[in-house]
Parts: structure tokens; C-alpha cells; sequence
């Protein structure tokens, strides 16, 4: 692995000089949704498996899962540059790749809608393509201030349940990404006052007290519909429950904080204020 990296950090600059668009390894989602709105999806020689939008962007070579990076995963791809959310990782692995002579770039939007903004024009700026990235701000910008208002006066109660696993259930508190968009939303989270994400239980479900039971499309499919995952402790006794008030969205879209997120609060909106889907 050490000599393989020396060599690798031998060839880096070679290939640096020799185009003046960084070949790019994109870990995470949103940023790999980012590259491909700007246009300079040609520059991506690998993404990691969160990458599932565009369509386009399941098809290019995988680096796995962006907590648990392979540093000799990344360089076989030669990069130069990676961009990497703020949940890429280990630390030890970017370490790794910037002494193989990688540029790393971690970006993080902090769940807030301006750091979209200042995400975006970084990877701009890091991919050559300044002029795309303030037009795609410009846009992400009018589309914000065009998104519906929540109506006046309802802020339903919204437990959000991740899924993707059948039997490992957990609930998201303060600090996630889910948190952030049911702010965005008009809703309050039913399960506020705790951070994190922690694993859902009967007694949890049941102080929560949601009117409305959220999770993703992918989660929902995974426990079987909307009556299957009534069946988890608690929540079918929960007034979301009994009145079967689940909606669900594209996990992506829901969490990522990609330059869709007008989008995404826009139809959570909808939602948790009118009928669930």
C-alpha cells in the first residue's frame, strides 16, 4: 500500500498539468448531484454509493460508502481532487489520500439552505466552472423565495422513523438532517429535546405522540408499506397511527440538502400540512 501510494503521488501532479479539469471522486449525495447540476459530471472518475442522483451518477465506478472510505479504493482511480460531504470518512483515510498527493475538500452545508449556497460555489471554483455555479445559486435562490409558506397556525407533530432495515428502527432527534427539514416544513419534531438519531422503542413512540409518521420511500418499501411499519412498538397506538397519517419521500431528496432542497421542502410541505401520501 505505501509503494503504491508514492507511486500514485508521483503521477498525481503528471496528471494535473496535463489537463486543466481535476479528475474528481465524489463522496456523498448531494455533492455528487451538485457536480452533475453544474455540468462537469465528464470530470468524475468514481462517486460513493449515497451518489444516487442523477440516475447517470449510479453508473460511474464506486468507492463504497462514504463513512467507510478505502483509501486504495479512491487512488485506483487516480483522482486529484476529492469532494467529500461532511459525513465522509475515516478521518485516517483522507489523511491517507492527501499524502498520496489527493486533494481533499470536505463540504459541508450544516443543514441550513445557505450553506447550499456557499457549497455550491465552492465546487464551482474547485471544478472550473464558476459561471455555472452563480447561475445554478441565482436559481436555487429565486426558487427558495418562490416555495409556499406553511398554512398559519398548524405545526403538526412529526416523528420521523429511518427504515432501511427491517427490526433497526430509529427515530431522529436534534442535530439531523431530518430535524432541520421538518423546521423547514412548518412541523415540530415530535421527538425534539434529544440529539441524534436513537433506536425507536414503544415508550418513545408513544410520549412522541405524532400526528404525522414520516420516513422514505425506501424505508417504507423495506417494512412492507404503510401497515407494516405500523406494526413497530408503539406507533400504531400513536394519533398518527390510529389515523394512519404516514407520508414518505425519496431519501435523497428528503435528507440530502442537494440543490433540489426548494424542491424537497416544497412537497414536505405539501405533506405534513395536507394529506399524507
Amino acid at each position: 500500500m505505501k509503494r503504491r501510494n508514492l507511486l500514485l503521488a508521483a503521477l498525481l501532479p503528471g496528471l494535473g498539468t496535463a489537463q486543466s479539469q481535476p479528475r474528481i471522486v465524489s463522496v456523498g449525495g448531494a455533492v455528487t448531484e451538485t457536480v452533475f447540476a453544474l455540468g462537469a459530471q465528464g470530470q468524475l472518475v468514481g462517486v460513493d454509493t449515497t451518489s444516487l442522483f442523477p440516475a447517470d451518477a449510479t453508473r460511474l465506478p464506486q468507492v463504497g460508502y462514504a463513512r467507510t472510505l478505502s483509501a486504495e479504493g479512491v487512488l485506483a482511480l487516480l483522482p486529484q481532487l476529492l469532494l467529500a460531504s461532511g459525513e465522509a470518512g475515516p478521518p485516517q483515510v483522507l489523511a491517507q489520500l492527501q499524502r498520496a498527493g489527493v486533494r481533499v475538500e470536505v463540504l459541508d452545508e450544516q443543514h441550513r439552505f445557505d450553506g447550499i449556497l456557499t457549497r455550491t460555489t465552492r465546487i464551482g471554483q474547485l471544478c472550473g466552472r464558476e459561471r455555472e455555479a452563480a447561475q445554478l445559486v441565482a436559481r436555487l435562490q429565486q426558487d427558495w423565495a418562490a416555495r409556499p409558506k406553511p398554512p398559519a397556525g398548524s405545526v403538526p407533530r412529526v416523528l420521523f422513523v429511518l427504515a432501511h432495515a427491517a427490526g433497526q428502527l430509529r427515530v431522529a432527534g436534534e442535530g439531523t438532517s431530518a430535524d432541520a427539514m421538518l423546521a423547514l416544513a412548518g412541523a415540530r419534531n415530535a421527538f425534539a429535546g434529544v440529539q441524534g438519531y436513537k433506536p425507536l422503542t414503544a415508550e418513545a413512540a408513544l410520549q412522541a405522540a405524532p400526528d404525522v409518521i414520516l420516513c422514505t420511500d425506501q424505508g417504507l418499501q423495506a417494512q412492507g408499506g404503510a401497515d407494516g411499519l405500523l406494526k413497530a412498538p408503539g406507533l400504531a397506538l400513536t394519533p398518527a397511527g390510529r389515523a394512519r397519517r404516514v407520508a414518505s419521500m425519496e431519501a435523497l431528496l428528503l435528507l440530502g440538502f442537494g440543490p433540489r432542497l426548494p424542491q424537497a421542502v416544497t412537497e414536505l410541505t405539501g405533506k405534513l400540512h395536507g394529506r399524507a401520501a
